[in-house]
């Protein structure tokens, strides 16, 4: 599995790199509110899941994962560095460092939702990622 999930996300790198100008792909759920995310993570969508979580894909070096301390567990099985939060500061404060310098990340997200079906991301959090000076 393990080469399978580098070779993916490799995979990932390279078709965002290509197809949509971003600098990286951003996952983030809550609750399973972003099915896709499990979907082309490879995650076991039965997985009890509580607390947000995102994982930064970019286009060249090595992903991200930004999990709350309470379910550090949660993207076990993907690769990268792991980086921890409690508190919203916390969690604004790691998201701010992971997106720092980067113009434009890919996320589910469609403007004006064209396409609903993988306009997963609420509104919200594209407001929050685009505080720290991305483009969605």
């Amino acid at each position: 599995m393990d080469n399978f999930i580098h070779r993916h996300l490799y995979d990932i790198q390279q078709a965002v790199r290509k197809t949509c100008g971003a600098e990286g792909w951003l996952f983030y759920d809550f609750r399973h509110s972003d099915p896709l995310s499990y979907r082309v993570l490879h995650i076991d969508p039965a997985r009890h899941v509580t607390r947000r979580w995102y994982y930064w894909i970019p286009c060249q070096g090595e992903p991200v994962k930004l999990l709350h301390r309470i379910e550090p567990h949660t993207l076990e099985a993907l690769p990268g560095e792991l980086v921890l939060y409690v508190s919203w500061d916390e969690q604004h404060a790691s998201l701010a460092r992971i997106l720092k310098g980067v113009r434009r990340v890919a996320m589910q997200y469609s403007p004006m939702n064209a396409i609903p079906y993988i306009s997963r991301v609420d509104a919200g959090t594209i407001e929050l990622i685009r505080r720290f000076g991305p483009a969605v």
